[in-house]
């Protein structure tokens, strides 16, 4: 295939709900394109998007596919993105790299949920749509409900370039109001008549045509002013305004088509390589050090590499856009984020699992590599001559977290490698060892999310894992001064162990006083410092400890062990086991023994004091909230309300946004352990939410006291 240069590269994203056909239409464009000679289908499982087995057997697409398709002498590089949000991560990735979004709209559900999702993402990046009403060949489709959806709920304004003559099981003509000719289709492998508009369709077509005209002129001084003085616009200029338009977001222009029996197809493609933006005309790509990386095909090379795969007989593959200058096989790049050098050896155009060898791409081109060291998603490769970084993609953050385990214990190991390799493929996956919690945590975007990345290992790899209720990490901390003094004492034949410990603890806050005078157990102490330490615990909050012993009752080689005492206790607390935190310790008294005083001895007797104060110093429990924002139809506003008022939710606020309620939130992670499933299963699958952690807040009383129980009872086991 031929090099083609950045003025003659569409990059698009297809978008949409579930179920609206964006895998069938990649079909017939790549079809049309001739990149296949025939169109195969998902109930065939022989189609270039939605390749794997588990797509095959879920007959839905649960990755982003890369493809491609030459026509009118132009490349269009198609990512065809899952429409479940629990995969929203492949959107992100995609919209990094393409240049406009194609959002399908199911012609018998109009506008869903997962347009609105998707087209929020859209709005968040802001990247520009068309929308495709697509299966219109549907027995209950409906162009007139859907559009209605469309100018409700859509955050771009619709305006119609195409609708249909004869919607429904019959479905073969649309009418363009742009070329204002009807088009119809004389078979399923998009063989098309350009014919007058009939009569009867004429004044609709000629005020659709108008409203056209006016969306384009809005966008353009110099055309208002052309469109005032002739009262209309050619095609070019309306191309020319709809350009503007549909760039800066203001207009989303609608057209129609059946996937499935290739209508419309082509119509599609022409109007996205005349008007949709390109690599020359998009955003250029923002760096890390502030300035922006235009298509410049005679710069130095530079590309960014968005997607990471593991195959089994090819291993690593890097999908990856060349962002400035002409990459050519063999050329080495530096990888900006380790420095090393990458050789690329191989340069393959993607038409899914079909890679076609190249010898060069050029900048806005998308392609893969295979074979690299150490490059992964997110990563720069540039010439050395000229290094750049550029911005990473932000993934949205997790919304589920399990605790994981292999079934049989002699495939743990096994296990954690493969999660990283899942790691490595969808960094919307987290995988980490808790040593807190003493558990591996893996978090997704959901249920499915994760059931999904089970069943791909257990196919792939043989290993069977389980997901159950993470522990959750609380905090303790304490509320009011208490003391305590603990003397380790150990006799038996020889050398002994002998140790002596006075403490006061309390609370710790920002810009507190420092101690003087004390008083607790109905004991007056006095402070006089002569040591203090400050330290930031790597689990939040702090801990101060003071020297205050005179006198010389406790040597001051013992400190260190007092110390490490109290550090072993705040690392795992006296009421649950939790990490404790925001203490201040001082050490104002005790007793030494000449010959049978050491270290050990003096780090019993400082934890045992420290366990004993800490129980009368009015010790809480804090427990982790999260800010919980729900987006949900307004139908179902009632239900999450009431579920989220049962996980002890504080309602923070409501807002309505395009049709739907947004609710906000602050809920204890406690209860949010599966709320995607039961949110999904109270709303049909038509809401979605985002967490994120907010603070840590002391628990209620009945819950500390469940809490207490719970370690007391694991403790006597």
């Amino acid at each position: 295939m031929k090099n083609y240069s950045p003025k003659e590269i569409k990059n698009i994203v297809l978008i949409g709900a579930p179920g609206s056909g964006k895998t069938t239409l990649a079909e017939a464009m790549a079809y049309e394109g001739k990149v296949i000679d025939r169109r195969g289908s998902i109930e065939n499982n022989n189609t270039l998007s939605d390749n794997t087995d588990i797509e095959h057997e879920y007959k839905r697409s649960i990755y982003a596919t890369t493809l491609f398709t030459e026509f009118m002498g132009r490349k269009l590089n198609i990512i065809d993105c899952p429409g479940s949000d629990d995969f929203c991560g492949n959107l992100f990735s995609a919209f990094k790299v393409g240049d406009v979004g194609v959002m399908l709209v199911n012609a018998q559900t109009g506008w869903e949920v997962g347009n609105v999702i998707q087209g929020r993402y859209a709005r968040i990046l802001n990247k520009p749509l068309i929308a495709v009403v697509n299966q219109l060949d549907a027995e209950k489709a409906s162009f007139e409900s859907t559009l209605e959806t469309i100018r409700d709920k859509a955050s771009v304004k619709p305006v119609v370039v195409q609708y249909p003559v004869n919607q429904g099981a019959g479905f073969d003509s649309f009418i363009d109001v742009l070329m204002m000719k009807m088009y119809r289709f004389t078979d399923e492998n998009g063989t098309r008549e350009e014919l007058d508009i009939p009569e009867s369709e004429m004044e609709k077509a000629k005020a659709l045509n108008l409203e056209l005209i006016e969306t384009a002129a809005e966008h353009d001084d110099a055309l208002m002013e052309l469109y005032f003085e002739k009262g209309t616009l050619t095609q070019d200029d309306i191309r020319s305004g709809l350009k503007i338009g549909v760039a800066k977001r203001k207009a989303m222009p609608v057209f129609c088509a059946s996937g499935k029996k290739d209508i419309g197809t082509k119509r599609l493609m022409e109007f996205i390589i005349n008007v949709a933006p390109g690599p020359t005309v998009a955003p250029a790509f923002p760096a890390t050090d502030g300035s922006e990386v235009a298509a410049d095909e005679t710069a130095p090379v530079a590309l960014f590499v968005f997607k990471s795969q593991m195959e089994g007989h090819i291993g690593e593959i890097n999908y990856f856009r060349v962002v400035r200058g002409k990459l050519t096989e063999g050329m080495e790049l530096v990888n900006t984020r380790t420095g090393n050098k990458e050789k690329l050896s191989q340069l393959f155009a993607v038409a899914g699992k079909n890679r076609i060898k190249v010898t060069e791409l050029s900048a806005g081109d998308i392609g893969c590599t295979v074979k690299l060291k150490g490059t992964r998603t997110n990563d720069t490769l540039a010439a050395p001559s000229a290094p750049v970084t550029l911005e990473p993609i932000v993934f949205p953050e997790p919304r589920y977290r399990a605790a994981v385990k292999a079934k049989v214990q002699a495939d743990e190991e096994k296990l954690g490698k493969v999660l990283l390799d899942a790691r490595f493929e969808d960094p919307t996956i987290l995988v980490e060892y808790s040593k807190e919690l003493k558990q591996t945590i893996i978090q997704g975007q959901g249920e499915h999310h994760l059931n999904i990345l089970r069943t791909r290992i257990l196919a792939d790899s043989k290993i069977d894992m389980e997901f159950f209720a993470p522990k959750i990490p609380y905090r303790e901390t304490i509320t009011k001064v208490a003391q305590a003094d603990y003397r380790h004492k150990k006799q038996s034949g020889g050398a002994g162990q002998f140790g002596e410990v006075h403490m006061v603890i309390e609370p710790y806050y920002e810009g507190m006083p420092e101690p003087t005078k004390y008083k607790a157990n109905g004991k007056d102490i006095t402070v006089n410092i002569k040591g203090k330490e400050e330290y930031d615990l790597e689990w939040g909050g702090k801990l101060q400890y003071y020297n205050s012993i005179v006198g010389g009752a406790i040597d001051a080689r013992f400190m260190p062990a007092i110390l490490k005492g109290v550090m072993e206790k705040m690392d795992e607390g006296p009421l649950t086991g939790s990490y404790a935190r925001d203490i201040r310790v001082v050490i104002y008294d005790g007793k030494m023994h000449p010959v049978d005083s050491n270290e050990i001895s003096f780090k019993l007797a400082a934890r045992n004091a420290f366990k004993e104060a800490f129980r009368n110093a009015g010790p809480k429990i804090m427990e982790p909230i999260y800010n919980v924002e729900v987006l949900t139809p307004s139908d179902y506003m009632g239900s999450v309300m009431s579920d989220l008022q049962n996980r002890r939710a504080m309602i923070m606020g409501m807002e309505s946004d395009k049709g739907f309620d947004k609710l906000s939130a602050r809920v204890p992670l406690a209860e949010l352990y599966r709320y995607s499933t039961t949110l999904s299963s109270l709303t049909s699958g038509a809401a979605t939410y985002t967490m994120k952690f907010d603070s840590y807040e002391q628990v209620p009383s009945d819950v500390q006291d469940k809490l207490l129980k719970a370690y007391t009872d694991t403790d006597e086991e």
